[in-house]
């Protein structure tokens, strides 16, 4: 059973180095928000719900700032390089800390893959007859050397990587606007034209739309992680939660409604090319579908970087906590080195049974991760539930962040999980996803729990 007494802040993560400073922490907490989700995986949201992707957009942001709140309630309260794991371990027990950390650390795996070949893709696109399997070695070498030598390293490549992608974004915000309301030299502005027919596909798009949103703001915990080797991680993580509103309304929520108003939604260059490129195209700016598709690379890196740091982190968490392999463990130079290694390593398989067996394992591997960002997403809703009251009993002074009209909204966003879940059941496409992560979701759940029994047997 959880303890019911308020333990030590960082208490698993002494050996770690702080080296992360507070405009590193920023960074990656306004980087996080633009992933390559955005820039790579929202096409088809447009071309499924058309304009309506707005809509969509708006839905899964209310869903995502609660999560974010009650995540930095909790690690403002705990910091933790376990963040959700280490709060799910406290909240409701060894098992529940095991399951959403292991999952967690084969959905980043995973994705640290899947990023490497998106990026080889856009340079073999601009060096054609370069080897794929090269660019993805090369980016995967870069990552984990620069994650092996120290934590500044990470926090420097993901100060620069936002600072691009926030400045890129930015001006994509402002020539769409100024395009929109007709100012912008040489365009024409489109008015309502590409508006009109808001709902093409119906509800059932709405709904494919709503899915696809969800999935694209996978990345905000990373900052969570990091906020447990910064100077100041309360201060970090409260400054992080507090401004996510702000960030997920202007460049989710904005740039959509931008791209919809300047680009028919029927277009096949939204899906093509991708919609960031189709929107610059679209104005006749020279070059500038070329330098977002820089963008797109740099997102794509990004995300490796930030995929690799949260894999070992997490994985270190857990050994700290007993709950993987020792070995995993070992700290040197405050780097869980060999942490590191293994989740690069993992991502290589990954991108070596892309190429092997394209057609059966690595479609299967995709299965299986499909949903893990909403399974962690509900251990998160369900340790803030149990955490926020055991707070408020035995140490309320680490409240420095609070969930917003608790509990009706905590229990608000678990109905709406339970919705997204319910919907992936009905949606053939994503079905599969839902029935390979809870199988393994259960697995581990199981394991974690015969786990958690033997100990209290052998009275640990």
């Amino acid at each position: 059973m959880p303890s019911t007494t308020v333990s030590t802040p960082r208490e698993s993560d002494a050996s770690l180095s702080h080296g992360l400073k507070q405009r590193h922490l920023s960074m990656i907490a306004l980087g996080g928000v633009i992933g390559a989700g955005l820039f790579v995986g929202s096409g088809a949201g447009i071309a499924a719900a058309g304009p309506s992707i707005v809509i969509a957009y708006v839905l899964s942001g209310l869903l995502v700032m609660l999560v974010m709140r009650m995540l930095g309630e909790m690690s403002a309260a705990y910091p933790s390089s376990g963040s959700f794991s280490a709060h799910a371990e406290r909240a409701i027990g060894p098992w529940a800390g095991f399951t959403a950390g292991w999952s967690f650390w084969v959905l980043l795996c995973t994705a640290v893959g899947l990023e490497g070949i998106g990026a080889a893709k856009i340079v073999t696109g601009w060096l054609p007859g370069t080897p794929e399997w090269a660019w993805v070695a090369l980016f995967m070498l870069l990552f984990c050397g620069a994650n092996l030598a120290a934590v500044k390293n990470f926090g420097e490549f993901e100060f620069w990587f936002a600072a691009l992608k926030v400045g890129a974004i930015s001006l994509f915000l402002v020539l769409g606007v100024l395009a929109i309301a007709g100012i912008l030299p040489g365009t024409d502005a489109p008015g309502t034209a590409h508006l009109a027919d808001f709902l093409p596909n119906g509800t059932d798009g709405l709904l494919v739309g709503l899915l696809a949103s969800v999935f694209a703001y996978g990345g905000l915990e990373t900052v969570t992680i990091a906020a447990a080797e910064s100077e100041d991680p309360v201060r970090g993580v409260a400054g992080a939660v507090r401004t996510a509103m702000w960030r997920i309304a202007l460049f989710y929520i904005g740039s959509m409604a931008v791209i919809v108003t300047l680009v028919p939604w029927d277009s096949p260059a939204v899906v093509s090319k991708g919609p960031y490129v189709a929107a610059l195209d679209s104005l006749g700016i020279p070059g500038a579908g070329q330098l977002m598709n820089v963008v797109v690379l740099v997102a794509l890196l990004s995300a490796m970087n930030a995929n690799i740091y949260g894999a070992s982190r997490i994985a270190y968490s857990l050994v700290a906590r007993g709950q993987g392999p020792k070995v995993l463990g070992q700290v040197s130079g405050g780097v869980p080195r060999l942490a590191v290694l293994a989740s690069s390593v993992f991502g290589f398989v990954c991108v070596v049974l892309s190429y092997w067996r394209p057609d059966d394992v690595f479609p299967w591997l995709l299965n299986m991760i499909g949903a893990v960002i909403l399974v962690v997403w509900f251990f998160i809703a369900v340790s803030q539930l149990r955490l926020r009251r055991r707070l408020e009993r035995e140490a309320p002074e680490r409240l420095a962040v609070r969930m917003w009209a608790f509990p009706m909204l905590t229990w608000v966003a678990m109905a709406g999980m339970v919705a997204v879940f319910v919907l992936m059941a009905r949606e053939p496409g994503t079905r599969v996803q839902l029935y390979w992560t809870g199988g393994m979701t259960a697995v581990l759940a199981g394991v974690g729990y015969g786990w958690q029994r033997m100990r209290a047997a052998a009275g640990n």
